[in-house]
């Protein structure tokens, strides 16, 4: 073949071989799809999650925490979730130091219509066998934005979440699956 048609067919032909040997490259280079793996060592099939501490006054926040934080490692289907630290491969353990709540937005009347709620908490997975630290993290550090209910104006992280249940269950979903996306992706 000869003339403008071939050009064209030639240069379709080199452009679909050129893309196939790009696709079979990237194929190839180790990219995963985020929250399948794990850098975890592979002697670990059952990780221990007491129940976390709480150093603050919301009430009941360390039992939320621990159950979002055991059903998100649960949700990966890697690995045997137990509620203590005895008979385990890792231990994950955690202290919530804090819980506070500051207006982010405000209504031309100067009123908040927004909350920041930041979360710290210290969180540490410990090998049992090996008995070293797997992943740490002393001052995890977690903000949420929240709008406020119609009249609310609460700086008391406790009355907050006490008019807001919505709130503290999305804080401690979306902690959960950033601590356990953490030590699982290793980042």
């Amino acid at each position: 073949m000869r003339g403008p048609g071939a050009a064209a067919a030639r240069t379709g032909l080199v452009g679909a071989l050129c893309l196939g040997l790009a696709s079979l490259a990237v194929a190839g280079c180790g990219y995963s799809l985020a929250g399948r793996g794990s850098f975890l060592p592979a002697h670990i099939r059952a990780i221990g999650i007491p129940t976390f501490g709480n150093q603050t006054t919301v009430f009941d926040l360390e039992t939320q925490v621990t159950g979002k934080v055991r059903s998100e490692f649960i949700g990966r289907g890697r690995y045997q979730i137990l509620p203590d630290a005895a008979n385990v491969d890792a231990v994950l353990t955690g202290e919530i130091v804090n819980v506070s709540i500051v207006p982010s937005t405000f209504t031309e009347e100067q009123i908040a219509s927004g909350y920041m709620i930041t979360m710290t908490a210290a969180v540490s997975l410990r090998d049992t066998r090996e008995d070293r630290i797997l992943w740490e993290n002393e001052r995890l550090v977690f903000r949420q934005d929240y709008e406020a209910q119609s009249g609310a104006n609460v700086l008391d992280p406790a009355a907050f979440f006490g008019q807001d249940a919505n709130a503290l269950e999305r804080l401690t979903t979306d902690f959960a699956r950033s601590v356990v996306s953490a030590i699982l992706e290793a980042f």
